[in-house]
């Protein structure tokens, strides 16, 4: 919502309006009050359109037709005035998100809600049908969350059988992605109540799936694979996907009416009934608890509105007699997110065709209009060995994503789509053919070393950006041909920096020992080298060895304490054989400082080791989940009910750099992914976990800031208690 600019009217029709929706070519969309105090929102069209006798006819034709609907899953019209000298409409304001925001931000619903999803949009399409009228946008955007249900809005390109459109001839009128084919192919005389059911098809596999049955990327590329391709119904449940193939069929005459669709989903004797309810129930808790959440949220902010803007001498809401308007609200809702019943197709994708799909050419968005939506990929181990880091960073990328289409004034929307490559080589080249087939802006992840070297050189072919969260792998960084691999964490072979600022500003010593376990390879190479050419506190730093093949580290440990080592560094990577080396240290009586990095930090550890394992200092390339943001940690827990996990705030900040991207490259539809991976090497963001920026000299992994981007940890108890960013203590102490 936005507020009001000075030149809007004070009334329309007996509805004050209190703040702007949104504005396209064809009107503005007000947020508006009526003499009862309900809330409608207020279509007014503009004035060139209304000095056209033939476009008020076709107008009024429309609006008695739409006026006469009714039925619990719709959203009515209330009042409407086509002789007006502006004319308008209104309709009941519905104050919930849409099914575009809800899956988007937190994924594909479980299979009962898609149920009733379906059975309450069939419902509302056989009411739209019987009354001998066509939708022709049945999309997410138009299907808006209630906490009793969904309601079908925005008839704003609705059309009478076999009346004219009020777009041009050889228009496709609709949303790519949502439509049929026959509307693919710009055939309005073939496009009827089928058409309506091939788009609700499209809907039921997004809701259950979380992607685009005819993919994402350029709207010709779309409308090409609407005709002529199958839908790629991968993800979607084995129990929802006969049904929804049923809706998707090419031909109209092979799909279910809307009533077949809503019995099918009803039916108490087949599968997809399961868990949906009795027809016409409350459905109380039919969303997962984080979509609830959102609901109520917006449900709770509706009469949050701005305060009007008023011109000079235009009397203040108090003195009108209806009472102040509340403050904006903090989150407020996108521009055109409640446009309803925009006849004429304001706002909507329309594209104007030229012999079939060999041309096009897209009218965009106009001012206050639908922005455009960038879908990311998102790539991780979701089910193997890798699940806890995979999950928490999709978990925290959904998040960043619903915070990112929650802004006021954006000039994109994001979308999610998910592959769980199960840190498998072959899924992993999978998930690389979809997100370059489906033109995803960018890829976050994998998660793990065989997966990531699998997708690298098909994101490299296409151009498209391998944002790496967690993994720092050296073989890819060795590959020169991968041009489009960005790393987000800071590097493995730096992981002395921590360290060494712990051993010069916490717990200064003079002589540093350093038990290198060679079963740890490069990354216990790069530790020890490291702290050998940089001493910690310009000190001495001695190295002691242990054979990859032994699990003894006594002999080591004795030869430190020897040499009189004032701090000991473990280099391994296993947590078993750096709780032996606890044990020895212990034993030997060592009591001064005891660090590892951060692959010591498992539970295995702390048993293992016992009290020798207590007060060691970790190194980590992460950091701690509960400390980045209050905010972050509520609005977490809110979405996923648990505390966020490792790696989460490093997702949600690779969002916000993409994002970032998107915005200097102005966010229009014609943003290519190689843009978008050029673009992130020539930023810095400033992320909750640490800044993210890309140099010269370090085109492809962050640069480490001055040790910004690792963190300190002690084990303490059963927890590793978080110290915080190492570069604090180096300029602290």
């Amino acid at each position: 919502m936005r507020p009001l600019a000075a030149d809007d009217p004070e009334d329309i029709g007996g509805y004050r309006p209190l703040a702007r929706l949104g504005a396209g070519g064809m009107g503005v969309v007000y947020l508006a009050r009526g003499a009862g105090g309900a809330l409608v929102a207020l279509k007014v069209i503009r004035a060139e359109h209304a000095a056209d006798p033939a476009f008020r006819a076709r107008f009024r034709r429309e609006v008695t037709a739409v006026r006469g609907l009714s039925g619990r899953w719709l959203v009515p019209v209330v009042a409407a005035d086509p002789q007006a000298r502006s004319p308008w409409l209104a309709t009941e304001f519905v104050p919930g998100p849409a099914l575009a925001e809800a899956v988007d931000g937190h994924g594909a619903l479980p299979v009962a809600a898609v149920r009733l999803l379906g059975s309450r949009l069939a419902e509302a399409l056989t009411t739209v049908h019987a009354a001998g009228l066509v939708h022709r946008d049945v999309k997410p955007g138009n299907v808006l969350l209630g906490l009793d249900g969904p309601r079908l809005i925005d008839f704003g390109i609705a059309l009478a059988a076999g009346a004219t459109a009020l777009t041009a001839p050889d228009a496709v009128v609709g949303t790519p992605g949502f439509l049929s084919p026959e509307q693919a192919r710009a055939r309005a005389e073939e496009v009827g109540p089928p058409s309506d059911v091939f788009s609700l098809g499209c809907v039921l596999a997004y809701a259950a799936s979380a992607r685009r049955p005819f993919g994402t990327g350029h709207a010709a590329a779309v409308l090409f694979r609407t005709v002529h391709e199958d839908p790629d119904l991968t993800d979607v449940p084995a129990g929802l996907r006969p049904l929804i193939e049923s809706c998707l069929a090419k031909d109209p005459a092979r799909r279910p009416t809307a009533a077949r669709v809503r019995a099918a989903l009803q039916d108490p004797r087949t599968r997809l009934a399961r868990d949906a309810g009795p027809a016409g129930s409350a459905a109380e808790g039919w969303l997962p608890p984080a979509v609830l959440r959102l609901v109520a949220e917006r449900s709770a902010r509706a009469l949050d509105i701005p305060a009007p803007r008023r011109a000079p001498g235009r009397p203040a809401p108090e003195e009108t007699g209806t009472g102040p308007a509340p403050a904006a609200p903090a989150g407020g809702h996108a521009p055109g997110r409640r446009r309803v019943l925009a006849v004429g197709g304001a706002a909507a994708s329309v594209l104007a065709l030229g012999g079939g799909t060999a041309a096009y050419l897209t009218l965009g968005r106009q001012s206050g209009g639908e922005p455009p939506v960038h879908t990311l990929g998102f790539q991780a181990d979701l089910s193997g060995a890798d699940k806890a880091d995979g999950a928490a960073q999709e978990r925290g990328a959904r998040l960043a994503v619903a915070h990112h289409n929650a802004r006021t004034g954006i000039a994109f929307r994001l979308a999610l789509d998910t592959f769980d490559d199960r840190g498998d080589a072959a899924r992993a080249r999978q998930a690389a053919e979809r997100f370059t087939r489906t033109a995803v802006r960018a890829v976050l992840g994998p998660n793990t070393p065989a997966a990531a070297r699998a997708a690298a050189p098909r994101y490299r072919t296409a151009r498209t950006a391998m944002v790496l969260i967690s993994l720092d792998d050296p073989r890819l960084d060795e590959d020169d041909t991968l041009r489009t691999l960005r790393v987000t964490r800071a590097p493995e072979e730096f992981l002395a920096v921590p360290l060494a600022a712990y051993l010069t500003s916490v717990r200064p010593v003079d002589r540093t020992a350093v038990i290198d376990d060679r079963a740890a390879g490069r990354v216990g190479a790069d530790l020890t080298d490291a702290l050998t050419r940089r001493p910690p506190n310009e000190g001495t730093t001695r190295v002691y060895p242990v054979p990859a093949g032994s699990d003894d580290f006594s002999p080591a440990v004795r030869a430190a304490l020897a040499d009189r080592a004032q701090a000991v560094v473990f280099t391994g990577t296993s947590a078993d054989r750096a709780a032996r080396c606890a044990r020895a240290l212990a034993e030997a009586g060592f009591t001064g400082p005891r660090l590892g990095t951060w692959h010591l930090m498992r539970p295995d550890f702390l048993r293992q080791g016992g009290a020798a394992a207590q007060g060691w200092v970790c190194g980590a390339p992460f950091t701690d989940p509960g400390s980045v943001s209050g905010a972050f940690r509520s609005a977490y827990r809110a979405a996923y009910g648990t505390a966020p996990g490792r790696w989460a705030p490093e997702a949600y900040d690779a969002v916000g750099l993409v994002a970032r991207a998107l915005e200097s490259l102005g966010g229009g539809a014609g943003v290519s992914a190689g843009a978008v991976a050029e673009r992130l090497s020539d930023l810095t963001y400033e992320g909750l976990a640490k800044p993210l920026r890309f140099t010269a000299d370090s085109p492809r992994s962050i640069d480490p800031q001055q040790d910004k981007g690792y963190f300190l940890y002690q084990t303490e108890g059963n927890v590793f208690r978080f110290l915080g960013r190492s570069d604090r203590f180096t300029k602290h102490g």
